[in-house]
């Protein structure tokens, strides 16, 4: 060009910020403040874009002292280019000073210091500020109403979502699709999936976020199938799932322990090019790992090309769930000696291997560890590890006097880990005022509790107590859960329950649990009827024990798959010590490797011999 001039210059500046050439933008600004040409608010607008992308805060606070000299930051446009800048940086503290000190708002302004404040979990802030705005005269229809959904979503508040809606509606901005993705994620969140449905399927297009969206709702609610058959319906609409989608999907496979389904998602996950993601990585090695397939887990970290504190915390919690203390420690150390810095759910993983190994200094070292070298506040579930550890062995002691010490009081989980050693410690005085504990909270997550005093006083034939103790159950309403275990034959899901007899196949089962009971006694296998708690005859008691839900799904296993085939069994209570004293002697006699994932963890048995070492 022969000649040039602030607006040659201003379009060239923005042209290279906005398609991303953010250093020819820089450049071509310096050369126009060199040849003495005035810049424009457009002029600071595509610089402070391209710092943006830059990724160069100091670059920022620099065009931000020219702004101040040259009088810019008082023009709205260029203030609000500012205001994000800072946003996209996590500055809250510099964004809010800058919000409350420009002379000249509108409605962009309050949208974007609202979302700042949203990302940043400033809640409160952002839902004052949006109260604010709507006594403005700003167009309505503009308002942040996806932020203020997403806040609510967050949060779990369905009546500040409906009060939302209810504005997105009056000002028809409900029909934009952001707010209508917003809508069906704010919803299914909290649970109400008629509504998110309905919107769902009213979206004039349903892209990648609103189906991955109802699909999360799903799956974070526990209705894992419904979330699978979404899923199977996305697939064939042809919306390409991301790694959003396959974490939520990869959840719901974890959940129901399918590892079938685990590894079709996993294929999805190669061919859709996600594999190399870390994200997606750490997602299918903890699926493969609460699926029972530690195997596969640490084959998947080993080829993993990028790793992180996610990828590592991810092995580490898969050993530690499958009852490897040795692994998981040795995997901390190597995470440490790679130059990550642990996190609390880096101890969180150690310290609950500790105590399901019985590890006791180790557990106490590595909580000093935690606070005194890595400078991190133990949380209360790092506290419940450490009670639960130091129960297990027997130092009731040493538990009561941390919790004693700990900054809030014991809850339901804390005092449920003291009565449950207790039943395995026969320690009935701590019992009880354990239980005394949790029978005076107001709500109860379910009757573990009470089944758990009720076994202890049983197995000390306490008939009377075992009364008592059911009738304050049904007093205050609560049931007791029943016993079921799942195992996976061909690709489907076989659900067993010890007072459920009506499965089509159950005269085979009983004719296989009849067998393998003739070769336990062979092997050495007494039955413990300490576990049968019922005041009833000893005969009836032996046989009660025989139907155990995992005991159904073991049988059933063994007369629908190949022989030698290896058993997964998933129980949703803790499995008993004689159901756990005879699947390894079952393993033993049938040889297979049977693994239980129970309510508390993995066993592996296989030739008579449980991976947890019988460290209950």
């Amino acid at each position: 060009m022969p000649e040039r001039d602030s607006v040659s210059f201003n379009a060239l500046i923005n042209g290279f910020a906005k398609d991303g050439l953010t250093e020819d933008a820089i450049t071509i600004f310096l050369q126009m403040q060199k040849l003495g040409f005035k810049p424009s608010d457009f002029t600071f607008a595509g610089v402070l874009s391209a710092a943006i992308r830059l990724n160069d805060l100091a670059f920022g606070q620099q065009i931000h002292g020219f702004l101040v000299k040259t009088g810019f930051v008082g023009n709205v446009f260029v203030g609000n280019a500012l205001l994000d800048f800072y946003s996209k940086y996590d500055c809250l503290v510099e964004a809010g000073k800058l919000f409350d000190e420009m002379p000249d708002l509108d409605g962009i302004s309050y949208n974007v210091i609202i979302t700042c404040y949203a990302w940043s979990g400033q809640h409160e802030e952002a839902i004052s500020l949006f109260r604010e705005l709507q006594f403005t005269g700003f167009n309505r229809r503009q308002f942040p109403f996806a932020t203020m959904l997403s806040i609510a979503a967050n949060v779990l508040d369905l009546r500040m979502g409906q009060q939302i809606h209810s504005l997105a509606i009056v000002t028809t901005a409900d029909s934009e699709l952001v707010v209508g993705n917003s809508l069906v994620d704010m919803y299914a969140k909290c649970g109400r999936f008629e509504e998110a449905e309905k919107i769902f399927r009213s979206l004039a297009k349903r892209s990648t976020v609103p189906w991955t969206a109802i699909i999360s709702g799903y799956v974070q609610r526990g209705f894992h199938e419904e979330g699978l058959n979404l899923f199977n319906e996305m697939h064939k609409a042809s919306v390409r799932a991301d790694q959003a989608t396959f974490a939520s999907i990869l959840k719901a496979s974890t959940n129901l322990a399918s590892l079938s389904l685990g590894k079709q998602i996993h294929s999805f996950v190669i061919r859709s090019g996600y594999m190399s993601n870390v994200f997606s990585g750490s997602a299918l090695l903890d699926m493969y790992a609460k699926c029972g397939s530690i195997e596969d887990s640490i084959q998947l970290f080993q080829y993993m090309s990028e790793r992180n504190i996610v990828s590592w915390n991810a092995l580490i919690s898969a050993h530690a769930q499958n009852g490897d203390a040795k692994a998981t420690l040795d995997s901390f150390e190597k995470m440490v000696q790679s130059g990550f810095q642990p996190d609390s759910v880096s101890f969180l993983s150690v310290l609950s291997a500790c105590s399901h190994c019985g590890l006791v200094q180790e557990g106490l070292r590595y909580f000093r560890t935690m606070t005194r070298i890595h400078n991190l506040v133990p949380k209360k579930e790092h506290y419940a590890s450490m009670v639960d550890m130091l129960c297990r062995s027997g130092r009731f002691n040493e538990a009561e006097k941390l919790m004693d010490e700990m900054p809030f009081d014991p809850d339901e989980i804390m005092w449920s880990s003291v009565l449950n050693s207790c039943r395995i410690h026969k320690n009935q005085e701590l019992a009880r005022k354990a239980a005394d504990q949790l029978f005076s909270m107001e709500v109860l997550r379910d009757a573990a509790a009470y089944v758990s005093m009720s076994n202890i006083y049983a197995a000390a034939g306490q008939w009377d107590n075992v009364g008592k103790v059911k009738k304050a159950m049904r007093e205050r309403g609560i049931r007791k859960v029943p016993a079921y275990s799942w195992v996976e034959i061909r690709h489907k899901l076989h659900v067993f329950s010890a007072n459920d007899m009506l499965h089509p196949q159950m005269e085979e089962i009983r004719k296989k649990i009849e067998m393998l009971s003739k070769q336990m006694e062979k092997e050495g296998y007494k039955p413990d009827t300490s576990c049968a708690l019922h005041d009833v005859d000893e005969n009836i008691k032996i046989e009660s024990l025989k139907y155990h839900s995992e005991r159904l799904a073991i049988a059933f296993a063994l007369i629908s798959t190949p022989e030698g085939s290896p058993i997964l069994v998933i129980k949703n209570l803790r499995a008993c010590t004689d159901c756990h004293a005879a699947i390894k002697v079952i393993s033993k006699i049938i040889r297979r490797e049977i693994t239980v994932r129970d309510s508390s963890r993995f066993h592996h048995f296989k030739d008579g011999i449980c991976s947890c070492g019988d460290y209950w």
